[in-house]
């Protein structure tokens, strides 16, 4: 079928094509029944019956500029047509430029960028970098957390989506993330929460021996697992713990990057400065793969002497370096920045009022336009919505399909609904947005009573 017969197929048929030859990530295919969309503009798509959704989740969080933005379109097409490809051994324009600006967005510390074509590939390169740069085997990462589902990146995560890739490869082990609303320890403050996981994954470390760990994982702010915020001093904690037993400290910001959190990169709200960053989602915002390792100038340093055992026939590619480089100028041009910093404060005390508001709502998680509302059957015990893993009366689907049905489009993991709409959003259509949410909350707050 050409392109221009695609045009003609009706919403039906492309549902059914759908149906009958894709393979949908984390889905089991029969119950499947996926919308048909036909457009999208800023925050909004639409489906092929004309109904209008707010994006706000902005798709997998990774869709910081907002759909349909003429500038990146246009770049690509420009690319397109000047050189749609070349292989990553040459140097190429696109690519010397995104490279700087990367840097230059980039903590201070950090000297050269590789690039991939998403998250899970830019946290296995970043397994290997550490391993090649400190001679050591083991991969310290958090059970709340998930850095990828391609092998290596699947034995980074902690739940449960690494099952099917075990046995997994020696040497990762996991530990405990500060998840304080769950902890079951009334700490007297955020510092004192800080110590105590500090403390207790130095002695982890200790009994694993620390000469033999290469590098510590973590999403600066667990993503999708609740978007767990770090309490004061724990980031600060993992940095001194690097530094005492010559450990890196990799970063994942595939979906904190790039404005996300109100900063360039999340790490900048406790100025910590990690060995290596992992990034994707928000550098080229979805309309084309692109990711990227930055790492630390003594790293790049040690690979002028030393040979790089990492390669992809896709890396830096020029149509995602061309987008890249227009997307970088969006952010900046736009505020957007700027504008999830401000908008996240107005989304903080919109969550706050919900969490106050409703029953159903034990806890909310926010930092920029970064945010996780925790639903609950009993605010006194905590006791989840969900059980961890179990989902019987499928409630959790039934809450998502029913924001989806006001036009509240986003997803949930557990008993936490995501809320991280486009970077480009207003004040007043994020307010007309939760006030939808606050709705829908209603359902949940009589659903808990029966």
């Amino acid at each position: 079928m050409s392109v221009l017969e695609c045009n003609n197929v009706t919403a039906e048929e492309i549902k059914n094509f759908d149906k009958k030859y894709n393979l949908h990530s984390w889905s089991a295919q029969g119950s499947l029944n996926p919308q048909v969309i036909e457009k999208a503009e800023g925050i909004y798509f639409w489906d092929s019956e004309g109904k209008r959704y707010f994006d706000m989740s902005s798709q997998l969080v990774n869709l910081n500029v907002g759909h349909g933005n003429k500038k990146i379109i246009g770049a690509i097409k420009d690319q397109a047509d000047k050189m749609p490809f070349m292989g990553p051994a040459y140097a190429v324009d696109v690519r010397s430029i995104l490279a700087q600006k990367v840097i230059e967005k980039a903590p201070d510390n950090m000297g050269k960028v590789f690039f991939t074509l998403g998250g899970a590939d830019s946290n296995e390169n970043a397994i290997k970098i550490a391993k090649m740069f400190t001679g050591r085997n083991k991969i310290f990462s958090r059970y709340r957390s998930y850095h990828g589902a391609s092998y290596g990146a699947a034995n980074l995560t902690g739940e449960p989506r690494r099952y099917t890739c075990e046995p997994g490869i020696p040497g990762f082990v996991k530990f405990f993330d500060p998840y304080i609303y769950r902890a079951g320890i009334e700490f007297k403050s955020e510092e004192a929460a800080s110590k105590y996981y500090v403390d207790k994954l130095r002695e982890q470390i200790i009994y694993e021996g620390e000469e033999s760990v290469a590098a510590i994982f973590l999403e600066t702010v667990t993503g999708s697992n609740g978007v767990i915020i770090p309490p004061k001093g724990y980031l600060k904690g993992i940095r001194e713990i690097c530094d005492e037993f010559g450990i890196l400290m990799v970063c994942d910001e595939v979906m904190t990057g790039f404005g996300r959190t109100g900063e360039w990169f999340a790490c900048n709200n406790w100025d910590v400065k990690p060995d290596l960053i992992t990034f994707a989602k928000g550098i080229t915002c979805g309309y084309v793969p692109l990711g990227g390792v930055l790492v630390d100038k003594k790293i790049s340093e040690y690979f002028d002497n030393n040979t790089l055992m990492c390669g992809l026939t896709y890396n830096a590619h020029p149509l995602s370096c061309a987008a890249g480089i227009a997307t970088l100028e969006v952010y900046e041009e736009e505020k957007l920045v700027e504008n999830s910093k401000d908008l996240g404060k107005i989304l903080g005390k919109l969550l706050e009022d919900i969490k106050e508001k409703h029953p159903s709502v034990g806890d909310v998680r926010y930092i920029g336009l970064f945010s996780a509302v925790e639903l609950v059957k009993d605010k006194v015990t905590r006791e989840a919505l969900v059980p961890y893993g179990k989902d019987p009366e499928k409630i959790m689907p039934r809450i998502i399909g029913m924001l989806k049905e006001k036009g509240f489009s986003t997803y949930s993991h557990e008993n936490n609904i995501m809320i991280a709409p486009p970077l480009t959003i207003t004040e007043a259509e994020l307010r007309e947005a939760i006030g939808i949410f606050d709705k829908v909350m209603c359902f949940v707050d009589e659903y808990i009573k029966k």
